[in-house]
């Protein structure tokens, strides 16, 4: 059976950590674990899971659930309470409520203070990492029969009924992923036909009745090329002397958005490189199941701009075209021949040294899944037997995770992120006596998870910020500072240590906090938004130039109202426990911060969110962080345009729904069929109560908590329902512990700010 095991670096010499793995979650499997009622527990859900995943696409994570709360004995003994109709609500019941699913979800704490979760969702996650692993011959060492298992599952759960597969877990069927998942099946030994329900066949014949795999975006011609199924011909060039331009020039990488980089870094490495794997017997076949005609008479040069039509959704700019072709056919050319092959060669080195400094900067995790296959690939490609290849092997089931809907690929976890909103939403249940062990495992955790340094050496010449101070979204060992994770990160050690030592254990260190505050400055950009990683302001237009046609804003960084509003909540909070730090930085930040809230605001009175969907994520971060700056309904206009935005949008049953087609489609767009969804009627309640809505108006409030008090479980948890994280406008991503969190955190503020008899 799986298990979960925490802060656990193993015995691997090639792995290592800045804090001694606090943070780190990774699975194994072991045949001897669990009694035979348990593993049925777990089957259980897996099959029912399959059953219903047309229903709920995201997984209710309950795997590791089972395995904590049994470890920790828990049994919820306090009963279970509804509010009938025509019934007021009454502080007992909702005080019973929230006193349940604080006791539930303290259960849920890990050993080492965080609340481990799930952090996937899309689905080319995964398949990158196969590819990688079966090229590097490394497929059955990594993931033995249990894991293909297990992996298999998962394909098999978010296959859709038209046989393909999406972007993500409720995304439409697109070229890219269907391609993916199908080579993935092949790959774990499925045959032509084979997997459940057809799946093979069914995934085969989606990609023929579309033309077959010329169509696949840009990021899939890469990989096909890598796995010797397209020829590097028909992929848009890559250079790797582009790591080469001058600081001056607006296209310089150091300019481009992290992630950007990161991918294309050890991208244009392989594809410099032109590198192929292995033409294996299965390679041969698979040239053969995934084209309309022969291989060897494919037209690649005419298929390089090709984009299917389900798969598209940021076509690509005339001008990036025009740069494209250019590069193909006038510089590609000569680079390949003497001389011009010694630049090639000396590109290749540059961009391998950046490769190698993000590696040991990140401790091997890198910054994200994607970014790992590749970087891990190509430093297998230098060196198949070297140190660095071995170190990304170690650091492999960092990203794996298991569900009852099988084994996935995180993003790169979520640790410090959820904890930070899991300790404040348990900080404002006022239950200190009560939870006052699980809030000091917590304050640990947080503390410890704080990044001590900035990135080695001439961070600047790797086109790194400063990172001592901050918090990634994961652990410690990732490195890369947040703004966001290190404003709730920053609000977390504060609240707490306003709380006696004696339970919460003993409080930051000023220095540590006025480092925190110090990422937080440096990452507000000119018209006063805060940026995510690095500070924004490279020219607007180059988002032309978008390589992806999946993905929206990705080659610059952007600043993000959710950022921006944190960040104001968590220096005002700063300002008032400690007035006389850097006083008037921090009044200039909070004043450009709330004019950037109030200058994008949509004239409906909502705000995009970029990292939730959609529009009821943003206004709760936005009426949060006006509050927090002094604003009020009465004073502030944008507040009581957000506040009438949120309450034209409540449902009958008191709650709100928003569909994940706001995110892509930029507009507002409700659940189909009147539905509602927890985790937003908890956002935006917790939204109306910043604006003050208890003194106007409690009765939309009341309706609010109803539902949430009613839809509690049996345990004190609340139900998986629809994904309500998103990144990059068009892709979905399932924050599984939020289900648990926003619930528990509104109730607990609705108890606080709304008299009840």
């Amino acid at each position: 059976m799986w298990r979960l095991k925490i802060a656990d670096g193993g015995n691997d010499p090639y792995i290592f950590s800045t804090n001694n793995f606090v943070g780190r979650q990774i699975w194994e499997f072991d045949p001897d674990y669990g009694t035979p009622e348990e593993r049925a527990e777990v089957e259980a859900a897996r099959e029912n899971f399959l059953k219903n995943r047309h229903q709920v696409q995201a997984s209710s994570d309950l795997i590791w659930r089972m395995q904590f709360l049994r470890e920790n004995n828990f049994k919820q003994a306090i009963a279970q309470v509804k509010v009938e109709d025509g019934k007021e609500i009454t502080k007992e019941n909702a005080t019973t409520a929230m006193k349940r699913g604080a006791h539930f979800f303290s259960a849920l704490q890990a050993s080492d203070g965080h609340w481990p979760a799930e952090n996937a969702g899309p689905l080319f996650f995964l398949p990158p990492m196969v590819f990688c692993l079966y090229i590097t011959g490394h497929l059955d060492t990594v993931f033995p029969v249990e894991y293909r298992k297990e992996i298999l599952h998962y394909l098999y759960c978010h296959q859709n009924e038209d046989g393909g597969w999406g972007l993500h877990v409720e995304g439409h069927s697109t070229m890219f992923c269907t391609t993916f998942s199908y080579i993935c099946m092949r790959i774990l030994g499925e045959g032509l036909d084979g997997g459940r329900d057809n799946a093979c066949a069914r995934g085969r014949k989606w990609i023929h009745d579309r033309g077959g795999v010329t169509s696949i975006p840009s990021w899939g011609k890469t990989w096909l090329s890598i796995l010797g199924l397209f020829d590097w011909s028909g992929c848009n060039p890559m250079p790797p002397e582009f790591w080469f331009f001058p600081s001056f020039l607006p296209m310089h990488p150091g300019r481009m958005f992290c992630y950007c980089r990161m991918v294309y870094m050890p991208m244009s490495y392989l594809y410099g490189r032109g590198f192929v794997g292995p033409i294996t017997p299965l390679i041969l076949e698979l040239r053969q199941e995934l084209f309309l005609q022969p291989f060897n008479e494919v037209n690649w040069k005419k298929v390089r701009h090709l984009c299917a039509k389900e798969d598209l959704y940021y076509p690509h700019s005339l001008i990036q075209d025009l740069m494209w072709d250019s590069l193909y056919i006038c510089t590609e050319p000569l680079l390949s021949r003497w001389p011009f092959n010694k630049l090639r060669q000396k590109a290749l080195e540059v961009t391998m040294k950046h490769i190698h400094y993000e590696d040991e900067n990140t401790r091997y995790i890198t910054i994200g899944c994607i970014e790992k296959s590749l970087c891990m690939l190509a430093c297998w490609v230098e060196n198949p037997n070297g140190d660095y290849f071995k170190k990304h092997l170690a650091r492999t089931p960092d990203y794996t995770w298991i569900a009852e809907d099988g084994m996935k690929m995180q993003s790169f976890g979520s640790q410090a992120w959820d904890t930070s909103l899991a300790l404040q939403a348990l900080i404002a249940c006022n239950m200190t006596n009560e939870i006052g062990s699980t809030l000091k495992k917590g304050h640990e955790f947080i503390k410890e998870s704080q990044v001590k340094e900035n990135p080695s050496g001439d961070f600047k010449s790797m086109f790194r910020h400063i990172s001592k101070g901050s918090w990634t979204f994961s652990d410690q060992d990732h490195g890369w500072q947040i703004s966001d994770s290190t404003a709730e990160g920053l609000k977390c050690c504060l609240l707490l240590s306003t709380i006696p030592p004696e339970i919460v254990g003993v409080k930051m260190a000023p220095e540590q906090l006025f480092d925190a505050v110090n990422i937080l400055l440096s990452l507000q950009c000119k018209n006063g938004g805060l940026a995510v990683w690095e500070p924004a302001g490279a020219p607007k237009w180059l988002e032309l130039l978008n390589p992806t046609e999946f993905f929206a804003d990705v080659v610059l960084e952007h600043e993000y109202v959710e950022c921006t509003a944190s960040s104001i909540q968590a220096l005002v909070l700063f300002k008032k426990l400690y007035p006389g730090h850097r006083t008037n930085e921090i009044d200039n930040f909070i004043t450009n911060a709330v004019r950037f809230i109030e200058d994008v605001q949509i004239p409906d009175g909502s705000w995009y969110g970029n990292w939730g969907s959609c529009f009821t994520y943003g206004a709760w971060f936005s009426l949060g962080g006006l509050a927090s700056a002094g604003k009020t309904y009465n004073s502030c206009l944008a507040i009581r345009k957000g506040v009438e935005f949120l309450l034209k949008l409540q449902r009958d049953d008191g709650g709100w729904g928003e569909s994940w087609l706001s995110c892509p489609k930029e507009k507002y767009i409700p659940l189909e069929g009147n539905r509602s969804n927890l985790v937003q009627t908890a956002w935006a309640l917790m939204g109306l109560l910043h604006s003050g809505q208890a003194e106007r108006d409690p009765t939309p409030l009341h309706k609010a908590a109803k539902l949430l008090i009613n839809s509690q479980m049996e345990d004190g948890d609340f139900p998986q329902q629809e994904v309500t994280g998103v990144f990059k406008k068009n892709c979905m991503l399932h924050y599984a512990e939020y289900r648990s969190i926003f619930p528990l955190w509104a109730l607990a503020e609705y108890v606080r700010c709304v008299p009840l008899p």
